[in-house]
C-alpha cells in the first residue's frame, strides 16, 4: 500500500467525522409497521448466513415466481427447513402458508406487494414517470443525482439496440426536465463553472452484447458507433455523462472507449464527463496516474468517480476459480486504505482528474474533506455521491453541511435489476458494513471513524489439508486474456507459426523418425487452401515394430520407481507451460479452436500430467495388513503395452491424459492420434522424448484410422486399448478386442468415451439470462464439437416460443469466421467430411422440427470448413435430431409440461454424459440430482468444461466404458491389483500383535 503525504491528523478526521454523524438522522421505524419488519428482517438476516444466504436466493427467485403455490414452495424449500437455523415458530409458519384458493392469492398479493416495497427502497421507479416523482423528491432535499437504468450485460444484439433506446430516451427525458426549471444553483458552481443538472450514469456491457477484451479494438469499433451519438445528445442537451466501471474482465474495454471517444477532436474539449474507478482494484491507482496522463495530454479535465467497488464476490471468486492472482484487496481494511490513498491523488491532480467520492464511510468522507482542506480545495469543488436508499442519511447530513451531493438513483423493472438488488442488500448486511455498523449495530463513533487497520486478516483461499505437499494439486490458471500481454503473446505465436513453410511429420519408433510410403495432409479447417502439415502415415510393418519393441521395453519400465516417472510427468508438465502460447496456438491453426478453447485445452494436459503423477505415487504404495502369525500385502502392477487412440477435438488434454495415465502406472505407450490433429500430437510426442521418457516406452504411430487401428487393437501383445471417439469406432474396438483367436493370453482392457446426446433442463423459475448464456456456450463453443456439448433444450411449454426467440437472436449475434481472429466466436467444424455430415443433418431433420435460425455463411464457402448454426424448435424427442449425436452447431428445443416428463425425455436416448438444469426451486435441483441419467450434471452453469479433479469426466449407457477422466480412480483402469500373504508364524514365534476386526475408513 502506498504512503500519503500530507496526512490529515486523527483528531482533525474524527472531528469532521462527528459534525456528519451528527446531522445524520436515524429514522425509527413505528414499531409492528412495514418498514420496522422490514428493519427487522435485515437484523436477524446478519446474524446467521446460512439465513441470508437463503433468503436472497429467495428474493433472487422471487420475480420468475408468478402463482401462490410457486411463491410458498419456493419459500418452503429455501427457509422451512431446520438446518437453515429459523427458529421454530418461524419454521411452522412457513409451513401452514396457503398456496391455494383465496388465501393463497391473498398471499400471494402480499408477498408481491412486499417485494415490490423492498425493492423501491433502492429502486427509484419502474418507469421515468415514477422516476422524475422520486428526483423531485430528491431535489427538495437539496441533493442532486445521476440516473442508472437498471439492467447489465446484455445477451443478444437486440436487446444491446434496446439498451442504447433506452438511454436516448432518458437523455431525452431529462433534457426536457431541465428546461422546465431553474438550472441554477450555487451548489451546481464548481472549478469556475456551472455543472449540467442532469446527469446520467452508463454501463458500456448493455450497449453490445459480444464485448470481450479479448478483442478490444474489435469491441471499441463495435461499440463507438452507439456510444458518440448519445455523447452528442448530452452535449446538445447539457446533460453529463458517467461511464460506470463494471468487472473486471471489462475494465480495459472501459477505458479505453472511454479515452479514445473523448480525444477525438468533436469531443476533446468537453468537461461534463467521468468515469468511475474502484478502489477494490489493486490496479485502481496505475488506471488513475494513466488517466491523469491522458487528461493531461488531451487538456481538458473529466470528473473521476471514485468508489469502493460492488463486484467483490464476483471477483473474488472468478479468480479462485480460474487460478488468477486476486484483482482485489482482501480485506475490508485494504480497500478503505487505497480509497484514501486514491483521494488523496486525486485531489492533489484535480486540474484534470475532478473527483466525486461515492461512499457511505464515515471515515472515507470526512478523510477527504480534512484532506481537501490541507490542499485549500474549495468546498465547491468537492463532491459526494450516495446510493439511492443506502446512503439517504449521509447524503442529507453533507447536504445541510453544505456539500454537493448527488445520489445514484437506478430504475427499471426488477427483473432485470435484480442483480443490482441483491448486490445492494448484500452490502447493506455484511458484517463489515459501515451501515450495518453504524445504523443496525449502532458502533462506537470513534471506532467508526479510527484508521483502517490494514493487518487484518485476508480472505485468501486456503489449501485443502494434504499429508504430503509434493501431492497439493492446483488446477492450471487459463489464460486472462483481458490483460494485454497475454493477447500480444497469442496473436504472435499464431501468426509466426501460420506463416512457417508446411513440413512433414512422420512416425516416431524407438525415438527415431520413421520413414513412410503413404502420406495425408492436415488441413487448416479456417484456411483450406493452408496446409499445416504433412503426415507421413504408419504401416502394419511399423505398428509391429511399434509394439515389439514396446512389449520389450515394458520389462524395464515396470520396474522403474514410481517417483521417477511422475518426476518425468511433472518435468512435461513445466514443458508445457513453457510453450503454452505455441502448444495453443498450434491447435488454433490445425484444429479451428478458438483462443479460450486452444489455451483450457493446454491447461487440461498439464493438469493430467500433474495429478496423475501424485495418484500414481501415491497408489505405488503397498495397502499392508499386518496381523499375528499373518502379512498381507497388496499392490498394483502394470498391464503392459497401452494403445491410445486419441480425437481431433482435444488433440492434446486428452491425448495427453490417456498417455499420462499409461505412462504414470509402469505401462509402455503407443499412440496413434487422430489424422485432423497429427502435428499437435506430433509435438505432444517430441516434448515427452525431450523431458526423458525412454525412446522405446513411447511410441508414435500416426496415419490412417481404419488401416492401422485393428491392428493394434488385436495384436496379442496390447493389454490396454484407451480410446476417444465415435460410439460406432467405439463398440467395434470393444468387439474386436474381445477376440481371443490370435494368441491372446488375458483380457484386455478398454477404457472407451464415445459421446453423448446431451440435454439442458430450464426450470420454470430459472435466471433466464444465465440460462440463455449457459446454452449458447455449451452449444456453440468449439463450433459444437465436444462429446459433452448441449444438443438439446428442454423448455417449459409456456416458455418456449419466448425462450426459441432469444436463442435465436443470441445465436444472430455471434460472429463466424476464422480461428486465428478471437473477435469470431464460432468457427470452422474440422474438415469437409463434418461439413457435408452436419449439413445433411440439418438438412433431414427439417422433417421433425421448425428450424427456426440458421446462419448465413455463404460468404466463407471457399474459405474454410463453415457451417451456419441451426436452431430447431418443438422438436420431437424421438427423431434423429434427438437421439443421434450430431457433433456441430446444431441445437433442437424441446418443449415440456411437468418435470417428470422433462427426466423421462432427458433420460431416453443411448446415452448418459452430461446433462444441465437451470433452476433456482432447491427441491426441483434434488429431485434432477436423484433421476437425471448422466455421468456428470451441471446445475446453473454450462455442461462444458470438466476441470480435472474438480469435475472427473465420464459417462455410462453407450456414452462409456471405464471410469471418469481426471478422477482418483482413473488409474485404476491401468493396473492389475495383485496380493500377496505370507505366513509367519514358525514354531509357535510370530511376530506382531493379534488383532481382531479392520477399520474400513479408507479416506
Amino acid at each position: 500500500m502506498n504512503a500519503i503525504i500530507n496526512e490529515p491528523a486523527q483528531e482533525t478526521i474524527s472531528k469532521i467525522g462527528k459534525v456528519i454523524f451528527d446531522r445524520m438522522q436515524k429514522n425509527q421505524a413505528i414499531p409492528f409497521g412495514m418498514d420496522w419488519f422490514e428493519d427487522r428482517l435485515m437484523e436477524f438476516s446478519t446474524q446467521n448466513d446460512t439465513i441470508k444466504i437463503n433468503l436472497f436466493r429467495f428474493i433472487d427467485a422471487f420475480p420468475s415466481l408468478t402463482t401462490p403455490k410457486e411463491i410458498t414452495d419456493h419459500l418452503r424449500a429455501y427457509l422451512g427447513q431446520p438446518e437453515t437455523g429459523i427458529p421454530l415458530w418461524m419454521n411452522f409458519l412457513i409451513k401452514f402458508l396457503p398456496s391455494k384458493g383465496i388465501a393463497g392469492e391473498l398471499f400471494g398479493y402480499a408477498a408481491k406487494f412486499a417485494a415490490g416495497r423492498m425493492a423501491r427502497k433502492f429502486i427509484a421507479g419502474s418507469d421515468f414517470a415514477q422516476v422524475e416523482k422520486s428526483l423531485r423528491l430528491l431535489q427538495k432535499s437539496r441533493l442532486g443525482y445521476t440516473v442508472d437504468i437498471l439492467g447489465e450485460a446484455t445477451s443478444t444484439n437486440l436487446e444491446a439496440d434496446i439498451s442504447l433506446q433506452e438511454y436516448k430516451n432518458l437523455a431525452l427525458n431529462l433534457a426536457a426536465q431541465s428546461i422546465a426549471k431553474n438550472n441554477s444553483s450555487n451548489l451546481d458552481w464548481c472549478y469556475g463553472s456551472i455543472l449540467p443538472k442532469e446527469n446520467i450514469s452508463i454501463k458500456v456491457s448493455a450497449l453490445d452484447a459480444q464485448l470481450d477484451s479479448i478483442c478490444l479494438e474489435k469491441s471499441f469499433q463495435r461499440l463507438r458507433p452507439k456510444i458518440v451519438p448519445l455523447l452528442r445528445l448530452a452535449i446538445k442537451s447539457n446533460l453529463f455523462i458517467y461511464f460506470d466501471m463494471e468487472q473486471t474482465s471489462l475494465k480495459e474495454i472501459i477505458l479505453h472507449t472511454f479515452k479514445s471517444i473523448l480525444s477525438e477532436p468533436e469531443f476533446k474539449n468537453w468537461t461534463n464527463v467521468g468515469i468511475a474507478i474502484q478502489a477494490y482494484l489493486k490496479q485502481s491507482h496505475s488506471d488513475l496516474m494513466e488517466l491523469r496522463e491522458w487528461a493531461a495530454k488531451r487538456g481538458a479535465p473529466v470528473w473521476i468517480r471514485l468508489v469502493k467497488g460492488a463486484y467483490w464476490d464476483y471477483e473474488t471468486v472468478t479468480a479462485n476459480l480460474n487460478g488468477w492472482e486476486q484483482p482485489v484487496w482482501q480485506t475490508k481494511a485494504q480497500t478503505d486504505l487505497n480509497y484514501e490513498f486514491l483521494t488523496s491523488f486525486l485531489l492533489l491532480n484535480n486540474t484534470y482528474l475532478r473527483p466525486a467520492f461515492g461512499s457511505h464511510n464515515a471515515r472515507s468522507v470526512a478523510y477527504a474533506i480534512a484532506k481537501a482542506r490541507i490542499l485549500k480545495v474549495p468546498d465547491s469543488d468537492l463532491e459526494f455521491q450516495v446510493l439511492y436508499g443506502m446512503g439517504d442519511a449521509m447524503g442529507k447530513s453533507l447536504a445541510k453541511l453544505g456539500y454537493r451531493v448527488r445520489v445514484y438513483t437506478p430504475f427499471g423493472e426488477l427483473i432485470p435489476g435484480m442483480a443490482y438488488f441483491v448486490r445492494r442488500l448484500l452490502e447493506n448486511t455484511a458484517n463489515d458494513s459501515f451501515l450495518k455498523a453504524s445504523m443496525l449495530n449502532s458502533q462506537d463513533e470513534d471506532l467508526l471513524l479510527m484508521k483502517p487497520d490494514a493487518t487484518e486478516s485476508p480472505t485468501d483461499p486456503r489449501p485443502m489439508p494434504s499429508k504430503n505437499a509434493s501431492h497439493l494439486f492446483h488446477n492450471e490458471p487459463i489464460l486472462d486474456f483481458s490483460i494485454s500481454a497475454n493477447r500480444s503473446e497469442m496473436a504472435q505465436q499464431i501468426k509466426m507459426l501460420s506463416t512457417i513453410p508446411t513440413k512433414t511429420y512422420l512416425p516416431i519408433i524407438n525415438g527415431k523418425e520413421t520413414p513412410t510410403q503413404s502420406f495425408i495432409e492436415s488441413i487448416n479447417p479456417s484456411h483450406k487452401r493452408h496446409v499445416v502439415g504433412k503426415i507421413g502415415c504408419a504401416s502394419i510393418a511399423d505398428t509391429n515394430l511399434a509394439i515389439t519393441s514396446a512389449s520389450k521395453a515394458f520389462d524395464s519400465w515396470k520396474e522403474e520407481k514410481a517417483s521417477v516417472r511422475a518426476n518425468l510427468l511433472r518435468k512435461v508438465a513445466q514443458k508445457l507451460r513453457d510453450r503454452k502460447y505455441e502448444m495453443a496456438s498450434w491447435q488454433v491453426i490445425e484444429c479451428g479452436k478458438g483462443w479460450r478453447e486452444a489455451d483450457a485445452d493446454v491447461c487440461e494436459a498439464i493438469d493430467f500430467c500433474e495429478y496423475y503423477a501424485s495418484l500414481a505415487e501415491i497408489m505405488a504404495i503397498p495397502k499392508i495388513i499386518q496381523l499375528a502369525g499373518e502379512t498381507n500385502q497388496t499392490f498394483y502392477q502394470p498391464r503392459g503395452v497401452a494403445v491410445v487412440i486419441s480425437p481431433w477435438n482435444f488433440p492434446l488434454a486428452i491425448l495427453a491424459g490417456m498417455s499420462a495415465a499409461a505412462l504414470a502406472t509402469g505401462n509402455t505407450l503407443i499412440m496413434k492420434p487422430a489424422e485432423q490433429s497429427s502435428v499437435v500430437a506430433y509435438h505432444w510426442m517430441k516434448i515427452l522424448l525431450e523431458c526423458g521418457f525412454p525412446e522405446s516406452v513411447v511410441q508414435f504411430l500416426p496415419g490412417i484410422g481404419e488401416d492401422i487401428g485393428p491392428h493394434l487393437v488385436s495384436h496379442p501383445l496390447t493389454a490396454i486399448i484407451a480410446f476417444t471417439g465415435s460410439r460406432k469406432v467405439g463398440l467395434e474396438i470393444n468387439q474386436l478386442a474381445s477376440k481371443t483367436d490370435s494368441g491372446v493370453k488375458f483380457v484386455k482392457k478398454i477404457i472407451a468415451e464415445m459421446g453423448g446426446k446431451n440435454c439442458i433442463i430450464i426450470d420454470k423459475d430459472a435466471d433466464m439470462d444465465e440460462a440463455l448464456s449457459g446454452v449458447v456456450s455449451s452449444a456453440i463453443d468449439f463450433q459444437g464439437q465436444k462429446c459433452s456439448a448441449c444438443s438439446r433444450v428442454l423448455v417449459p411449454r409456456e416458455m418456449h416460443d419466448a425462450f426459441a426467440k432469444r436463442l435465436s437472436e443470441a445465436f444472430a449475434s455471434k460472429t463466424v469466421g476464422p480461428a486465428e481472429d478471437p473477435a469470431n466466436q464460432i468457427g470452422p467444424v474440422i474438415d469437409e467430411e463434418s461439413l457435408l455430415r452436419i449439413e445433411q443433418r440439418i438438412e433431414e431433420s427439417k422433417q421433425s422440427a421448425n428450424l427456426i435460425y440458421r446462419a448465413d455463411v455463404s460468404y466463407l464457402v471457399n474459405e474454410g470448413f463453415f457451417v451456419g448454426p441451426a436452431i430447431f424448435a418443438n422438436a420431437d424427442p424421438k427423431s434423429n435430431l434427438c437421439q443421434q449425436e450430431i457433433f456441430g452447431p446444431v441445437i433442437a428445443l424441446i418443449p415440456y409440461d411437468t418435470l417428470k416428463q422433462a427426466i423421462a425425455i432427458t433420460n431416453d436416448t443411448p446415452y448418459a454424459l452430461t446433462a444441465g438444469f437451470y433452476s433456482r426451486n432447491p427441491e426441483s435441483i434434488s429431485e434432477i440430482s436423484r433421476y437425471i441419467e448422466a455421468g456428470n450434471l451441471y446445475i446453473n452453469r454450462k455442461i462444458t468444461g470438466a476441470m480435472v479433479h474438480r469435475q472427473p469426466f465420464g459417462g455410462y449407457k453407450l456414452s462409456g466404458v471405464g471410469s471418469k477422466a481426471g478422477g482418483t480412480d482413473y488409474l485404476l483402469q491401468f493396473v492389475l491389483p495383485r496380493t500377496i500373504t505370507e505366513n509367519t508364524l514358525r514354531r509357535g514365534f510370530a511376530p506382531g500383535v493379534p488383532t481382531r476386526g479392520f477399520d474400513l475408513d479408507i479416506s
